[in-house]
């Protein structure tokens, strides 16, 4: 039976919600705000959040990063505003789906059904790789495409996350310069092309304190890097 958590403000529509989820025989919890919905989170399991954006003492949108800062199951944000920016923002934040409001009840199960189908077939397949990468000081969040150097977040581009993301998951194994430029670039390697050594000299100025002596990713002279 799955567990869904139903985050909104409204409690007619918390309801609503309720009956249409276990009517599909679903079981469900009801909180009027993110700040019970991440107590609740502390100490049950749930396959799915369904999160309103407008809330008191914290908006849906902190709610999402906060969640995804240790979790990775199906968020689906609901909001009044149907306005592209408040979607980017919430896709950004996180969730797995959007949906405006007022919404069918009909189209938001099936929404619900389909992100939980996904998320159990890939959880449950032993390949699944973990969202969160903790490396020392280092922590990437590959599903926000965060990363953070003690508690300061760092901003890297879309290929220095790549980048980063294949050497960690690839912690102590030593990676070729081809071979990383294939994996990120997905193109095939010229012996000349500098841009790996370009973007691991830029992701090092971010992250290593002391980029000439770097903690995290090092140099092996003629093979590659690794971290």
């Amino acid at each position: 039976m799955s567990r869904i958590l139903i985050v909104d403000d409204d409690q007619a529509i918390r309801n609503l919600i309720s009956v249409y989820l276990e009517n599909e025989g679903m079981q469900t919890e009801k909180v009027e705000d993110a700040v019970e919905a991440l107590k609740m989170l502390e100490k049950n399991k749930f396959d799915l959040i369904i999160l309103d954006i407008m809330m008191p003492k914290m908006d849906g949108i902190e709610a999402c990063l906060k969640i995804r800062e240790e979790r990775s199951m199906p968020i689906i944000m609901l909001s009044a505003k149907s306005e592209d920016m408040d979607k980017i923002k919430g896709l950004a934040a996180g969730a797995d789906d959007y949906l405006s409001k007022p919404f069918n009840p009909l189209e938001l199960i099936a929404r619900v059904k389909s992100q939980i189908r996904r998320y159990k077939k890939y959880n449950t397949d032993s390949s699944v790789e973990k969202s969160v990468l903790e490396i020392g000081d280092l922590t990437i969040n590959t599903d926000t495409r965060q990363i953070w150097v003690k508690s300061n977040e760092i901003r890297l581009t879309p290929k220095e996350f790549d980048i980063l993301e294949l050497l960690a998951r690839n912690k102590g194994i030593v990676l070729s310069v081809a071979k990383i430029y294939e994996a990120v670039w997905k193109n095939d390697f010229f012996k000349s092309d500098n841009t790996v050594m370009v973007h691991i000299t830029k992701i090092r100025d971010k992250i290593e304190e002391d980029p000439k002596h770097p903690i995290y990713i090092k140099t092996i002279w003629g093979v590659g890097y690794k971290i």
